[in-house]
């Protein structure tokens, strides 16, 4: 038997594998081949009993940020406070450019109303709220 002879199933076993292996028109490295890039955060995630009451120290803390900006206490009401999972350390309110630990976050979302204007605090595992302003 010949060389030609032995080889000749080999190479249509790879030809055939190489075939077989190829994209069905569609290049490998097109935008339908790929799932879409995800660009935001998801939003938290509400936990069991969502509804609660805001601490004391973390109310301190809203009444004085707010106190910063000029906001006097007397006008702050309470709209929502709910325990959640944020899905990273960005407590849900990412800011562009910024890196944030890739890890579940137990938090609080607090939203309070003041002179008609509505401000969205995120507190993670500390006493120090973050407002989340949306651009």
């Amino acid at each position: 038997m010949t060389v030609r002879r032995r080889l000749a199933p080999i190479v249509a076993g790879l030809a055939l594998a190489v075939t077989g292996c190829a994209s069905q028109g569609v290049p490998m490295d097109s935008p339908s081949a790929r799932p879409p890039f995800q660009t935001t955060s998801p939003m938290p995630t509400p936990n069991a009993g969502a509804s609660a009451s805001v601490p004391p120290v973390r109310w301190q803390a809203i009444l004085d940020d707010l106190a910063t900006r000029k906001v006097p206490a007397d006008q702050v009401t309470l709209v929502s406070a709910e325990s959640v999972t944020f899905n990273d350390g960005s407590l849900g309110c990412p800011e562009p450019g910024r890196m944030y630990t890739q890890a579940l976050v137990d938090g609080m979302r607090v939203q309070v109303k003041a002179a008609g204007k509505l401000y969205d605090y995120r507190f993670g595992n500390t006493n120090t709220p973050k407002l989340c302003e949306r651009r």
